[in-house]
């Protein structure tokens, strides 16, 4: 790396002056030089910076920081002076997407809704814990990072789905990056809400740490929005983006119901789409669409949570009984449930996964309803644990049957 930074006239036959001095600006920057000057020359020599050079950049402020074993403090301030000094300079990208369904317009709906969650959530939540530290404003904001720790999905979305088709066009640096920043992000949701519950009273620490976390989620929503969906956009081909729209649903949305279906024109057919295809099982054969409607007409909720915890599936009948939203698909089973009732869940599915139980039953009254509710190991034919099902009934009626009733009356 030393070469690199210290051989500053040494350009390479694929390396433009253009590039040269966007390094030498950047490289200064990271040796000390200050915000105003570094800005300054940028403004005078270069003016606006387009999506591909700002990947070359990208890439080198990863070296660098690979190189230099930084702090995270350090990384975070230096990301952010990165930023500041291109705002407002990134040439924009000619191909803005905004069809419902495209992987784009869901991304930028999540963002839409991430700062919201910061702007009427938690910003008035922050000033009320700053205000009053008890126990009321700390469970309000665990709440509120319960919520956030949705972005997870989101950022899954982005690295695995979104990250290795731009590494396909050697753009590296979002995956070198951004990825490291979307953990610090993750890392800090976590920190914040441990130290909600376990307060030891230091309260400006506290918000300082919370007041950083909202300014490194808004700053990935920019990086985001200004440089990687426009580059994403400019690169990937409509089948790449068909396939991380495909794959979507499986890792789950952030803070919205789910992505609306996106149609690409090629497969649009006097309005309709193209007919989905059939799933092929042991006892019959069947479409996509007859099986949703199977499911959605059963007198039951039925919920599947995969081996890894996480929520894959929900039925969605005209009454069910305990409200699911989309947003849960994705989420690990444990920050679906309020923190004093997530320690029975991972009991649960512990006796699961050891095989000391296959079933589990519970029954309730719940408003107007007595609701049986049973839980079942699901497991292959080798009896390698699945996932588990979850099994909801208002059984009221039943109980109050009475002799008999045959078909024929």
């Amino acid at each position: 790396m030393s070469e690199l930074i210290n051989n500053r006239e040494v350009l390479s036959g694929r390396e433009t002056e253009r590039q040269a001095i966007l390094k030498d600006i950047f490289l200064d920057l990271y040796h000390g030089k200050s915000k105003e000057e570094v800005q300054a020359c940028f403004d005078e020599k270069i003016g606006e910076i387009t999506l591909e050079e700002l990947s070359g950049l990208s890439a080198l402020q990863g070296e660098y920081i690979a190189s230099q074993g930084l702090s995270e403090s350090e990384i975070k301030r230096l990301s952010a002076l990165h930023m500041s000094i291109i705002e407002g300079k990134i040439k924009r990208a000619q191909h803005p997407q905004d069809e419902p369904g495209h992987p784009v317009h869901t991304f930028l709906l999540e963002n839409r809704e991430i700062e919201k969650l910061i702007q009427t959530r938690l910003q008035p939540h922050l000033r009320k814990f700053e205000e009053d530290d008890g126990e009321e404003s700390r469970y309000k904001l665990i709440e509120d990072y319960n919520l956030l720790l949705d972005v997870d999905k989101h950022y899954t979305r982005k690295e695995q789905l979104l990250f290795p088709y731009l590494e396909k066009y050697g753009i590296n640096g979002p995956s070198i990056n951004m990825w490291r920043l979307d953990d610090f992000i993750r890392d800090a949701i976590k920190a914040a809400k441990r130290n909600l519950t376990y307060y030891d009273g230091d309260k400006t620490a506290l918000l300082r740490e919370m007041n950083d976390l909202m300014e490194q989620t808004r700053g990935m929503i920019y990086r985001e929005e200004q440089i990687l969906f426009p580059m994403a956009m400019e690169h990937l081909t409509e089948d790449e983006w068909i396939k991380i729209a495909g794959e979507s649903e499986v890792i789950g949305f952030c803070l919205i119901d789910g992505a609306e279906k996106w149609i690409p024109h090629r497969d649009r057919l006097d309005g309709q789409s193209i007919a989905d295809g059939y799933i092929k099982m042991e006892t019959g054969t069947l479409s996509l669409r007859q099986l949703e409607l199977i499911m959605n007409h059963l007198p039951v909720d039925l919920t599947f949570i995969d081996h890894n915890d996480i929520v894959r599936y929900f039925s969605h009948g005209k009454e069910r009984i305990f409200a699911r939203t989309k947003a849960v698909i994705g989420r690990t089973v444990q920050n679906c449930h309020p923190p004093k009732s997530a320690h029975v869940v991972e009991a649960l599915l512990d006796d699961f996964k050891s095989g000391k139980k296959d079933s589990e039953d519970f029954w309730i009254p719940f408003r107007d309803k007595f609701v049986y509710i049973r839980y079942f190991a699901v497991r292959d034919d080798t009896g390698a644990y699945m996932g588990t099902l979850e099994f909801t009934q208002n059984i009221g009626p039943i109980q109050a049957i009475q002799g008999e009733k045959r078909i024929m009356s």
